[in-house]
């Protein structure tokens, strides 16, 4: 890992903007939706930076590795309920559109990350 510290990452900050933007949409949702949609939105959205973090902070690329999958898998979870959200009516879709191509971006960076990371954790063979 070339960084010293997670806030320093573009992935982490960009997580960060679309977890406060998740929490923004989500204060327009009906209240019975409060445990449901709304609270899952949002567990997923903060769960992208916190596992970037957390995985960063656990010091060795395989860690880190495996805690920026979890981060991806967060995020596709968060684009269905978004997708869902719209299809319930419970957000104008272009709200969500602008929400799922942020999405497609960060899984974009997570994934290069990845491929950094990977890259250079395996092993050398002989020739």
């Amino acid at each position: 890992m070339k960084t010293r510290h997670f806030r320093e990452l573009q992935v982490w900050q960009r997580g960060m903007v679309l977890a406060q933007s998740v929490y923004t949409l989500t204060r327009d949702f009906p209240q019975e939706e409060r445990f449901g949609l709304t609270i899952q939105l949002r567990r997923a959205a903060v769960s992208i930076p916190s596992n970037i973090a957390e995985g960063h902070g656990r010091g060795s690329d395989t860690a880190f590795a495996h805690f920026l999958r979890v981060a991806k898998g967060s995020l596709f979870e968060m684009q269905t309920q978004l997708q869902l959200s719209a299809n319930l009516g419970l957000v104008k879709p272009e709200p969500v559109d602008a929400l799922l191509h942020e999405t497609e971006e960060l899984a974009k960076m997570l994934n290069g990350l990845l491929r950094t990371i990977t890259v250079d954790t395996k092993p050398l063979t002989a020739s």
